[in-house]
């Protein structure tokens, strides 16, 4: 099973992240139409119960949580992607010591070029 290019990762975040908005926006809206039908006495009620319920987090700490990107921080020095076409007995070899493969051929590229990480 081959993984989604970088580019579709980053247009179905994107994607995912403008439906979040959506929803986020017409529950905004549901709520402003929910409070202009109730009363003062009502509303006064709903805003003490809510701001005293310690499960309850205000909004605006919950806006930054929502739009959060998750996984990893860039990195200073970011790997470029490369198509090579190597022999098969080589990339038999790298792959016989399990996973990181890429990376053990990395270093052995960088070991070899005599380039210092």
């Amino acid at each position: 099973m081959t993984r989604p290019s970088r580019s579709h990762r980053q247009s179905a975040d994107a994607s995912e992240q403008a439906r979040l908005d959506a929803k986020m926006a017409e529950a905004k809206r549901i709520a402003r139409e929910s409070l202009e039908e109730i009363s003062e006495e009502e509303a006064a009620a709903l805003t003490a119960a809510a701001e005293a319920d310690p499960d309850n987090p205000p909004l605006e700490s919950l806006e930054g949580f929502v739009r959060a990107k998750g996984g990893r921080p860039r990195s200073e020095h970011p790997k470029t992607r490369v198509t090579m076409r190597l022999d098969s007995d080589v990339v038999a070899r790298l792959k016989e010591d399990g996973p990181g493969w890429q990376t053990r051929a990395n270093a052995t590229l960088r070991k070899a070029l005599g380039l210092k990480k």
